[in-house]
């Protein structure tokens, strides 16, 4: 399963970190109104980040998550999925019914938003911005790691728990199939006690990237479940510390610095 309803990122707030924040609504391509939340930093560093949510998609969650990400120097932004099926004016809170939206996603339109939110973290600072990533939970996971093959420009992509392997013959395009095509750096971060993402599905990514040529770091925690980054799962405070603190060095150390 994902994240409980009631979760939250287990970062502590640090004050007076973010410029400001906002929700919005972005159009794809495709004439798609997406929700969004915004988080600026006030003192950038050049980076800035599309934050991809998880099943419950624009979930407070993942606002709180793209205000500790400005609060660390990066501009975030943190998009929803369900446009197309549940319009724009319902709040994806904890009564929100996600299951039958997920099941109407698909690869060309959850790839029209995704393009949409990159160029909207790209212009709406001018100068801002040198270097664009993703990050992503679950389903957000999977595909923060497809987002390094969609000719975006990354400097990275970094996915929690998403799987990067087949479930079944059905389940393709996934991460594996188009590591030959992945362009940036790449972070995996994993639960070693996750059912979902078998030690072997980590292996055969970690593989398919090395053999690719794709610079990237896989890092798994022994006996964290799946959805570990969880500020109620006090039990797996120490790899939630450790899994942000590798997504900040891994931005750090691949952000260009702005003009």
């Amino acid at each position: 399963m994902c994240f409980d309803l009631d979760s939250r990122p287990p970062i502590p707030p640090i004050a007076g970190g973010a410029l400001d924040s906002e929700r919005l609504v972005l159009t794809a391509a495709d004439g798609n109104r997406l929700l969004a939340f915004r988080a600026r930093a006030a003192e950038p560093t050049g980076a800035g980040i599309v934050i991809l949510p998880d099943v419950r998609g624009l979930h407070p969650f993942f606002e709180e998550l793209a205000l500790r990400c400005a609060e660390a120097g990066i501009d975030a932004l943190a998009i929803d999925y369900f446009g197309r099926t549940a319009g724009i004016d319902t709040p994806r809170g904890e009564t929100f019914e996600y299951v039958p939206h997920v099941q109407a996603t698909s690869r060309e339109g959850l790839t029209a938003d995704i393009r949409a939110a990159a160029a909207d973290v790209r212009e709406a600072g001018a100068g801002r911005v040198s270097s664009l990533f993703t990050i992503g939970f679950c389903m957000g996971g999977r595909l923060a790691f497809m987002t390094a093959a969609m000719k975006l420009d990354l400097a990275g992509a970094i996915g929690f728990y998403g799987r990067p392997t087949p479930r079944d013959d059905t389940d393709h395009p996934v991460a594996v199939d188009v590591a030959g095509a992945m362009r940036g750096s790449v972070l995996g971060l994993f639960g070693g006690a996750d059912a979902g993402i078998p030690p072997e599905s980590i292996e055969a990514f970690d593989a398919a990237l090395t053999d690719a040529g794709v610079d990237h770091r896989i890092v798994t925690y022994p006996g964290a479940p799946h959805s570990f980054f969880d500020r109620k799962a006090e039990e797996y405070a120490d790899a939630s510390a450790a899994a942000w603190s590798e997504v900040l060095d891994f931005v750090r150390a691949r952000t260009a610095p702005t003009a």
